[in-house]
């Protein structure tokens, strides 16, 4: 069987450097036909699968991560591959397009474990597509190491083979509740005076998000003036705007992935929506900077990464250096999205767990990414009995002058909050 590279341009048609490397491309119609079915080992050669969002609303984030995880399929090849048992083994990946639906997410992972014997997965893009996923792995005994699932429904089902390089989902916005009461506090309010607007996407991501931040209001005892669903299509906020400026609150938040950042971001431009503090996910994967220039300055934006914390690793060096390397390979990055880089740290993961493991048993293997306690350029990765991500924090950036900054939490702040929000119209 061949294996080659096809580049992906679903919706990152900027994207016109391609890696070179172990990599089996696939689409929702198939793979490349070259022979039989794979076994988890072909040769010298391990093959990964991952069911991925390359089309559909996902897509943008989708590729992303398709990305990551082939960056770090190349590096460790570079660097001699994995070797089990004095035997060098270089990694591969198979993917299938999930098309950014969870019911065919869990169906191409079928079709991967039953048809393809492929017996080590990497996650798709999204919580709701890694729901999905999650109890096909379980039924098979078959690990996945995912990167893009924060879902805390994740991991209170008590499952064995799901394991999540990633903060989970209720962590993305403390940072921004927490900043938005030493902000009162400084201007002489009461942390139970801040007036807070939210708008969420309703899906099983985005609504734990939700939750986290209830959860921490209540802490300050803040007030919710306004708490609103997106649409399923994501494509017009117009009416929670339109209540945001009537109200006026203290604070703002919104998440709904790439495509709800977008519309919020061109929605408030477009009705000039003035809010001294507004929190939001998925900034850097929306490019509401690149999209809405000096209109995006002041956004507050969570991130799982940034290429100035001082984390690093013998693969990629430090965060800078993955940083580099990343926009070296793929042309139309300003800013690295974070889930390209925890996508590549899922790799190492499976890297390291293959070596300490010294086997392809995939018994011997979970076991071995279960005991994962290792540091990366992404930051330190540890699993709880659950198989979430215990060792890495979140950290909050605001788009000041153009530029992404760490503002918060305060031990990994490079730059000061910049407050009230004041956006160029």
């Amino acid at each position: 069987m061949t294996y080659c590279f096809e580049s992906v341009r679903a919706s990152k048609s900027n994207l016109s450097r391609t890696l070179t490397g172990f990599v089996l491309a696939g689409a929702t119609a198939g793979l490349i036909a070259g022979g039989p079915a794979s076994a988890k080992v072909e040769g010298d050669t391990i093959i990964l699968g991952s069911a991925n969002s390359l089309t559909g609303k996902y897509s943008s984030n989708g590729v992303d991560t398709q990305n990551g995880y082939d960056l770090a399929i190349k590096t460790i090849n570079e660097m001699g591959g994995v070797t089990i048992d004095g035997k060098q083994y270089k990694l591969a990946v198979k993917y299938y397009d999930d098309e950014s639906t969870p019911a065919r997410t869990a169906q191409l992972l079928e079709r991967l474990i039953e048809q393809d014997g492929v017996q080590y997965i990497l996650g798709p893009y999204s919580s709701p597509t890694t729901i999905a996923a999650a109890p096909v792995v379980e039924k098979y005994k078959v690990p996945m190491v995912e990167a893009e699932g924060a879902s805390r429904a994740l991991f209170n089902k008590g499952y064995k083979y799901t394991f999540a390089v990633l903060s989970t989902s209720e962590q993305y916005l403390a940072s921004a509740v927490a900043l938005a009461a030493e902000v009162a506090e400084k201007n002489g309010k009461q942390p139970s005076e801040v007036r807070v607007a939210m708008v969420f996407e309703n899906d099983a991501f985005s609504q734990d998000v939700r939750a986290g931040v209830v959860e921490d209001m209540e802490k300050f005892g803040m007030q919710v003036i306004l708490d609103d669903k997106m649409p399923s299509d994501l494509s017009d906020i117009s009416a929670t705007l339109t209540k945001v400026k009537a109200l006026k609150p203290d604070l703002l938040v919104i998440s709904g992935h790439n495509k709800g950042a977008v519309t919020a971001a061109r929605q408030m431009k477009e009705l000039q929506v003035e809010v001294p503090m507004v929190a939001m996910t998925h900034c850097e994967g929306a490019k509401v900077i690149d999209q809405f220039g000096a209109a995006a300055d002041g956004y507050l934006c969570p991130t799982q990464w940034a290429e100035t914390l001082s984390y690093s690793d013998k693969y990629f060096g430090s965060a800078a250096d993955y940083d580099k390397l990343f926009k070296e390979s793929f042309e139309g990055y300003s800013t690295v999205p974070y889930q390209a880089a925890q996508a590549s740290a899922a790799v190492l993961v499976w890297k390291e767990a293959f070596e300490k493991a010294n086997s392809l048993d995939t018994e011997k293997v979970r076991d071995a990414i279960a005991a994962t306690d290792m540091e990366t350029f992404y930051g330190p990765i540890k699993f709880s009995e659950a198989g979430n991500n215990i060792a890495k924090p979140m950290v909050l950036r605001q788009i000041q002058n153009g530029e992404y900054n760490v503002v918060a939490p305060s031990k990994y702040a490079s730059h000061e909050l910049v407050w009230p929000r004041e956006a160029m119209y």
